[in-house]
Protein backbone atom coordinates (compact mmCIF):
# COMPACT_ATOMS: atom_id res chain seq x y z
CA UNK A 1 0.00 0.00 0.00
CA UNK A 2 1.71 3.28 -1.33
CA UNK A 3 0.57 6.50 0.89
CA UNK A 4 0.86 9.82 -1.02
CA UNK A 5 3.21 11.87 0.50
CA UNK A 6 2.53 15.68 0.88
CA UNK A 7 4.88 19.20 0.39
CA UNK A 8 4.81 21.22 3.31
CA UNK A 9 5.57 24.80 2.82
CA UNK A 10 9.09 24.25 4.00
CA UNK A 11 9.75 22.06 0.86
CA UNK A 12 9.76 19.22 3.27
CA UNK A 13 6.99 16.05 2.73
CA UNK A 14 4.75 14.33 4.65
CA UNK A 15 2.76 11.06 4.38
CA UNK A 16 -1.05 12.01 4.21
CA UNK A 17 -1.94 9.35 6.37
CA UNK A 18 -0.32 8.52 9.68
CA UNK A 19 -0.63 6.79 12.95
CA UNK A 20 -2.16 8.07 15.96
CA UNK A 21 -0.83 6.88 19.48
CA UNK A 22 -2.32 9.10 21.73
CA UNK A 23 -4.20 6.29 24.57
CA UNK A 24 -2.04 3.55 23.47
CA UNK A 25 -0.83 2.13 26.69
CA UNK A 26 2.84 2.53 27.36
CA UNK A 27 3.49 -1.08 27.67
CA UNK A 28 1.85 -2.53 24.25
CA UNK A 29 3.49 1.01 22.34
CA UNK A 30 6.38 -0.78 20.98
CA UNK A 31 4.02 -3.73 19.63
CA UNK A 32 1.26 -1.59 18.23
CA UNK A 33 3.86 1.00 16.34
CA UNK A 34 5.92 -2.19 14.79
CA UNK A 35 2.61 -3.67 13.50
CA UNK A 36 1.98 -0.10 12.28
CA UNK A 37 4.76 0.23 10.15
CA UNK A 38 4.94 -3.07 8.79
CA UNK A 39 1.17 -2.46 7.68
CA UNK A 40 2.41 0.51 5.38
CA UNK A 41 2.29 3.13 7.30
CA UNK A 42 4.69 5.28 7.70
CA UNK A 43 3.68 9.08 10.03
CA UNK A 44 3.42 8.26 13.69
CA UNK A 45 1.91 10.99 15.57
CA UNK A 46 2.48 11.03 19.05
CA UNK A 47 3.38 13.55 22.51
CA UNK A 48 5.19 13.01 25.18
CA UNK A 49 2.28 13.54 27.18
CA UNK A 50 0.98 10.48 26.02
CA UNK A 51 3.74 8.72 27.70
CA UNK A 52 5.07 6.17 25.65
CA UNK A 53 7.60 7.47 23.33
CA UNK A 54 10.10 5.26 24.56
CA UNK A 55 7.99 2.47 23.12
CA UNK A 56 7.65 4.68 19.96
CA UNK A 57 11.17 4.55 19.36
CA UNK A 58 11.30 0.65 20.50
CA UNK A 59 8.63 0.17 18.04
CA UNK A 60 10.49 1.81 14.95
CA UNK A 61 13.72 -0.01 15.55
CA UNK A 62 11.52 -3.50 16.46
CA UNK A 63 9.84 -2.60 12.97
CA UNK A 64 12.53 -3.23 10.82
CA UNK A 65 11.90 0.35 8.83
CA UNK A 66 14.78 1.86 8.38
CA UNK A 67 14.80 5.14 10.70
CA UNK A 68 14.76 7.75 7.42
CA UNK A 69 11.63 6.23 6.16
CA UNK A 70 9.69 7.25 9.43
CA UNK A 71 8.25 10.35 10.12
CA UNK A 72 7.89 11.24 13.24
CA UNK A 73 5.62 13.93 15.44
CA UNK A 74 5.76 14.95 18.80
CA UNK A 75 4.49 17.65 20.88
CA UNK A 76 5.36 20.47 23.08
CA UNK A 77 3.20 20.28 26.29
CA UNK A 78 1.41 23.04 27.97
CA UNK A 79 3.08 23.18 31.50
CA UNK A 80 5.97 23.40 28.79
CA UNK A 81 5.41 26.54 27.21
CA UNK A 82 8.36 29.07 27.31
CA UNK A 83 11.94 29.68 26.45
CA UNK A 84 13.77 26.96 28.53
CA UNK A 85 11.05 24.54 28.96
CA UNK A 86 10.56 24.17 25.28
CA UNK A 87 13.76 23.16 24.62
CA UNK A 88 13.85 21.22 27.44
CA UNK A 89 10.80 19.30 26.08
CA UNK A 90 12.18 18.72 22.90
CA UNK A 91 15.77 17.71 24.14
CA UNK A 92 13.62 14.77 26.60
CA UNK A 93 12.02 13.82 23.15
CA UNK A 94 14.32 13.25 21.55
CA UNK A 95 16.25 11.55 24.02
CA UNK A 96 13.32 9.23 24.97
CA UNK A 97 12.36 8.13 21.67
CA UNK A 98 15.98 7.84 20.89
CA UNK A 99 16.65 9.43 17.86
CA UNK A 100 18.78 12.21 17.00
CA UNK A 101 16.33 14.47 15.06
CA UNK A 102 12.18 15.48 14.90
CA UNK A 103 10.45 15.51 11.72
CA UNK A 104 8.00 17.75 13.16
CA UNK A 105 7.20 19.31 16.87
CA UNK A 106 3.78 21.13 17.15
CA UNK A 107 2.93 23.32 19.97
CA UNK A 108 0.23 21.05 21.40
CA UNK A 109 -2.00 23.94 22.37
CA UNK A 110 -1.79 27.98 22.46
CA UNK A 111 -3.07 28.20 26.42
CA UNK A 112 -3.53 31.92 25.76
CA UNK A 113 -4.21 32.78 29.55
CA UNK A 114 -0.53 32.08 29.98
CA UNK A 115 0.54 34.12 27.10
CA UNK A 116 3.41 31.97 26.36
CA UNK A 117 2.98 30.45 22.97
CA UNK A 118 4.78 33.08 20.98
CA UNK A 119 8.24 32.96 23.10
CA UNK A 120 7.45 28.63 22.34
CA UNK A 121 7.38 29.58 18.76
CA UNK A 122 10.39 31.41 18.74
CA UNK A 123 12.09 28.43 20.53
CA UNK A 124 11.04 26.11 18.08
CA UNK A 125 12.43 28.31 15.20
CA UNK A 126 15.94 28.16 16.94
CA UNK A 127 15.71 24.40 17.37
CA UNK A 128 15.00 23.95 13.85
CA UNK A 129 17.73 26.26 12.78
CA UNK A 130 19.77 24.09 14.86
CA UNK A 131 18.73 21.15 13.05
CA UNK A 132 17.16 19.20 16.16
CA UNK A 133 13.74 19.43 14.25
CA UNK A 134 13.34 19.23 10.73
CA UNK A 135 9.48 20.77 10.48
CA UNK A 136 7.92 23.07 13.08
CA UNK A 137 4.03 23.88 13.46
CA UNK A 138 0.81 24.24 15.80
CA UNK A 139 -1.93 21.92 16.77
CA UNK A 140 -4.87 23.51 18.10
CA UNK A 141 -4.61 26.76 17.35
CA UNK A 142 -7.76 29.35 15.89
CA UNK A 143 -6.93 31.93 13.14
CA UNK A 144 -5.93 34.52 15.70
CA UNK A 145 -3.54 32.50 17.66
CA UNK A 146 -1.92 31.65 14.03
CA UNK A 147 -2.43 35.47 13.05
CA UNK A 148 -0.04 36.55 16.16
CA UNK A 149 2.97 33.96 15.89
CA UNK A 150 2.97 34.94 11.93
CA UNK A 151 2.94 38.63 12.79
CA UNK A 152 5.48 38.49 15.57
CA UNK A 153 7.71 36.06 14.37
CA UNK A 154 7.67 36.06 10.23
CA UNK A 155 7.29 32.27 10.50
CA UNK A 156 4.53 30.34 9.50
CA UNK A 157 3.68 26.85 10.74
CA UNK A 158 3.73 24.02 7.86
CA UNK A 159 0.37 22.53 9.97
CA UNK A 160 -2.12 22.82 12.48
CA UNK A 161 -3.18 20.11 13.67
CA UNK A 162 -6.93 20.54 14.49
CA UNK A 163 -10.01 18.32 15.94
CA UNK A 164 -11.77 17.60 12.63
CA UNK A 165 -14.78 14.85 11.50
CA UNK A 166 -17.86 15.20 9.89
CA UNK A 167 -19.93 16.40 12.89
CA UNK A 168 -16.90 19.17 13.73
CA UNK A 169 -15.81 20.43 10.46
CA UNK A 170 -14.10 23.64 11.56
CA UNK A 171 -14.06 25.24 7.99
CA UNK A 172 -13.74 28.54 9.28
CA UNK A 173 -10.12 27.45 11.11
CA UNK A 174 -9.34 25.23 7.74
CA UNK A 175 -9.95 28.53 5.62
CA UNK A 176 -7.63 30.37 7.84
CA UNK A 177 -4.99 27.38 7.39
CA UNK A 178 -5.25 27.75 3.80
CA UNK A 179 -5.02 31.33 3.41
CA UNK A 180 -1.42 30.99 5.53
CA UNK A 181 -0.44 27.94 3.56
CA UNK A 182 -0.66 26.05 6.38
CA UNK A 183 -1.62 22.28 6.03
CA UNK A 184 -4.85 21.30 8.21
CA UNK A 185 -4.03 18.12 9.97
CA UNK A 186 -6.86 16.38 11.77
CA UNK A 187 -6.98 14.69 15.33
CA UNK A 188 -10.11 12.45 16.33
CA UNK A 189 -10.58 12.10 12.27
CA UNK A 190 -13.39 9.36 12.93
CA UNK A 191 -15.02 11.24 15.43
CA UNK A 192 -15.39 8.62 17.90
CA UNK A 193 -17.84 7.04 15.47
CA UNK A 194 -20.90 9.27 15.99
CA UNK A 195 -21.10 9.94 11.87
CA UNK A 196 -20.95 5.90 11.05
CA UNK A 197 -24.52 5.41 11.01
CA UNK A 198 -25.72 8.61 9.16
CA UNK A 199 -27.28 8.73 6.13
CA UNK A 200 -24.63 9.99 3.99
CA UNK A 201 -21.46 8.16 5.64
CA UNK A 202 -23.58 4.38 4.70
CA UNK A 203 -24.72 5.71 1.50
CA UNK A 204 -21.24 5.95 0.72
CA UNK A 205 -20.12 2.90 2.52
CA UNK A 206 -22.85 0.59 0.60
CA UNK A 207 -21.67 1.63 -2.77
CA UNK A 208 -18.18 1.94 -2.71
CA UNK A 209 -18.50 -1.64 -0.66
CA UNK A 210 -16.54 0.09 2.31
CA UNK A 211 -16.51 0.86 6.12
CA UNK A 212 -17.96 3.51 7.37
CA UNK A 213 -14.83 4.24 9.18
CA UNK A 214 -12.90 4.19 5.19
CA UNK A 215 -15.50 6.37 3.82
CA UNK A 216 -14.90 9.56 6.85
CA UNK A 217 -10.59 8.83 5.98
CA UNK A 218 -11.33 8.76 2.35
CA UNK A 219 -13.58 12.23 2.81
CA UNK A 220 -10.28 13.26 5.19
CA UNK A 221 -7.83 12.60 2.14
CA UNK A 222 -10.39 14.94 -0.99
CA UNK A 223 -10.33 17.35 1.69
CA UNK A 224 -6.53 17.36 1.42
CA UNK A 225 -6.16 16.77 5.06
CA UNK A 226 -3.77 14.93 6.98
CA UNK A 227 -5.17 12.23 8.74
CA UNK A 228 -3.88 9.96 11.32
CA UNK A 229 -6.17 7.19 12.64
CA UNK A 230 -5.58 5.40 15.82
CA UNK A 231 -6.09 1.31 16.07
CA UNK A 232 -4.43 -0.85 18.31
CA UNK A 233 -5.48 -4.29 16.20
CA UNK A 234 -3.85 -5.15 13.47
CA UNK A 235 -6.74 -5.94 11.46
CA UNK A 236 -8.00 -2.17 11.90
CA UNK A 237 -5.23 -0.59 11.47
CA UNK A 238 -5.01 -2.92 8.32
CA UNK A 239 -8.53 -1.41 6.99
CA UNK A 240 -7.49 2.32 8.17
CA UNK A 241 -4.70 1.99 5.58
CA UNK A 242 -7.09 0.35 2.91
CA UNK A 243 -8.90 4.02 1.39
CA UNK A 244 -6.81 4.61 -1.97
CA UNK A 245 -8.75 2.32 -4.36
CA UNK A 246 -11.89 4.42 -4.62
CA UNK A 247 -13.06 7.89 -4.66
CA UNK A 248 -16.04 9.43 -2.81
CA UNK A 249 -18.43 11.37 -5.61
CA UNK A 250 -18.76 15.46 -5.78
CA UNK A 251 -22.27 14.48 -4.15
CA UNK A 252 -21.24 12.38 -1.58
CA UNK A 253 -18.62 14.82 -0.18
CA UNK A 254 -21.32 17.74 -0.45
CA UNK A 255 -24.01 15.19 1.92
CA UNK A 256 -21.04 14.41 4.27
CA UNK A 257 -20.33 18.06 4.41
CA UNK A 258 -24.09 18.75 5.50
CA UNK A 259 -23.33 16.79 9.14
CA UNK A 260 -21.55 19.43 10.36
CA UNK A 261 -22.75 20.43 13.80
CA UNK A 262 -19.97 22.04 15.81
CA UNK A 263 -19.84 19.07 17.53
CA UNK A 264 -16.41 18.97 19.77
CA UNK A 265 -14.89 15.82 21.68
CA UNK A 266 -12.54 17.18 22.63
CA UNK A 267 -11.39 21.20 24.59
CA UNK A 268 -12.09 24.31 23.28
CA UNK A 269 -8.52 25.71 22.36
CA UNK A 270 -9.27 29.33 23.02
CA UNK A 271 -10.00 28.63 26.82
CA UNK A 272 -8.00 25.14 27.47
CA UNK A 273 -5.54 25.75 29.77
CA UNK A 274 -4.84 22.34 31.33
CA UNK A 275 -1.31 22.06 32.67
Amino acid sequence: MTIPNITLRDGTTIPQLGFGIWNVPPETTANVVSNALQTGYRLIDGAYIYRNEQGLGEGIRASGIPRGEVYITTKVWNKDHGKDNTRISVKRSLKTIGVDQLDLVLIHWPVPSQDLYVETWQTLIKLRDEGLIKSIGVSNFNEDHLDRIIRETGETPVVNQIEVHPKLQQEHTRFANAKHGILTQAWTPLGKGQSFDADPITTAAKRTGKTPAQVILRWHIQLGHIVFPRSVSPERQAENINIFDFLLTDDEMTAIKSLDIGLRTGPDPSVFKLT
